[in-house]
């Protein structure tokens, strides 16, 4: 697939397509998996105090507040697993989560299915908006980086769009970490440990050129 990033001094984009040998539906996740949404299991990423400022640093540019209900997906999960709310969803929910969570890394994943090519990656307009969850909130994305598909902005590294998001007869997704140049090489670091572990679910993986 082709993905169009536009001109940003600090993001370092990590992204790849993955495709489940079946519906997620039909692919719960093994405790292997479900034991690392634990602030204290053993991986080979730590988060740090240092790249939570860079992330949200990244975020600023474009004149977002990444603050308060709109921080950072990564550190939403740091607090949910602090507090033993961090679940299990589904398998590629659950990978995205394991691997933000412990590579401090803000990461989005969508169905393949539900989104519409061109895919491009860019500082969403003015007065851009999209409902988030089920229950028909909206979140503002006006001035924040995000993946946008035909029909407008679709994820970025604080919530993700209801429309695209995973759901039971899932079978193809495409994931991007939202990596900054302060910490280089890191976002590319966490997509090789990512799709370590969904080889390990026995599902095939394809990076996507940035």
């Amino acid at each position: 697939m082709t993905l169009t990033v536009d001109p940003h001094p600090s993001l370092e984009l990590a992204a790849f397509t993955t495709v489940f040998p079946k519906p997620l539906g039909e692919m719960p996740s093994p405790p292997w998996l479900t034991d690392l949404l634990s602030l204290d299991a053993e991986t080979p990423m730590t988060r740090s105090e240092e790249l939570r400022k860079a992330v949200r640093d990244l975020l600023r540019h474009g004149g977002y507040k990444p603050t308060g209900r709109g921080k950072p997906a990564s550190e939403y999960l740091v607090r949910a697993a602090g507090e033993g709310r961090l679940g299990s969803i589904n398998a590629a929910v659950d990978v995205c989560n394991v691997v933000s969570l412990h590579s401090g890394l803000p990461v989005s994943v969508v169905d393949l299915d539900r989104a519409a090519p061109p895919f491009r990656v860019g500082i969403a307009g003015e007065g851009a908006r999209y409902v988030f969850n089920a229950a028909g909130q909206e979140i503002r994305v006006e001035g924040l980086l995000c993946l946008h598909d035909a029909e407008g902005p679709c994820a970025n590294a604080v919530k993700d769009a209801q429309r695209t998001k995973t759901h039971a007869g899932t079978r193809r997704t495409l994931t991007l970490l939202w990596g900054t140049n302060a910490f280089p090489g890191r976002a590319a670091e966490a997509a090789a440990w990512y799709r370590d572990l969904l080889a390990r679910l026995g599902a095939t993986t394809e990076r996507v050129p940035t």
